[in-house]
């Protein structure tokens, strides 16, 4: 039970999201092509993972391209949290049993990341930057809030309702960010 305490209170004093990986040379789950919002673990943690890894990636691009200030300090911040947040969730998994883990972009991560790649310069850009961190936020606050409340493996609960408050700072923040044009 420590060890659990312990993701517990590093999550919480940290403050961050928490997110994961999809174990090496293992197939998508099933679950990712249809549910939006798994309740396994294996499932859970692959879509974490990828949506994770989706956020450090736009961000990296963000943080040289943006046109706005603010919106380039909200990349670095995402970088930060989501970098993070890769490191708790493979704590998580190893307390769930799960072995070592590698993210994997989804095919609509990688659409998103590829389209972010051509968005012209400028406000443009922020644009489409701020528009798909808006989709991603939701989608990752609706991951880990159900794991949180429906997850089968209790280490990935704890660390699913840790990342769900810090998912609502960041969509609150690129909501606002969104409203002001940047």
């Amino acid at each position: 039970m420590r060890p659990l305490i312990l993701l517990t209170a590093t999550a919480a004093s940290l403050g961050v999201a928490l997110a994961g990986c999809v174990p090496k040379d293992a197939p998508v789950p099933a679950a990712l092509t249809g549910e939006a919002t798994p309740t396994t673990r294996d499932a859970y943690v692959a879509m974490a993972a990828a949506g994770d890894l989706y956020e450090i990636q736009s961000s990296q691009i963000a943080r040289t391209r943006a046109a706005s200030r603010a919106v380039r300090d909200f990349a670095q911040m995402l970088v930060v949290d989501h970098t993070e947040t890769s490191r708790q969730l493979m704590i998580g998994a190893r307390f769930a049993g799960m072995p070592p883990v590698t993210p994997v972009l989804l095919p609509m991560q990688q659409q998103m990341l590829d389209q972010l790649r051509a968005a012209p310069a400028g406000a443009g850009f922020d644009r489409v930057y701020l528009d798909q961190q808006v989709q991603a936020h939701q989608t990752a606050l609706a991951l880990h809030s159900n794991y949180a409340g429906h997850g089968d493996s209790p280490p990935l609960r704890q660390v699913a309702g840790a990342a769900a408050p810090i998912v609502q700072q960041h969509l609150d923040r690129v909501r606002q960010l969104a409203s002001s044009g940047g």
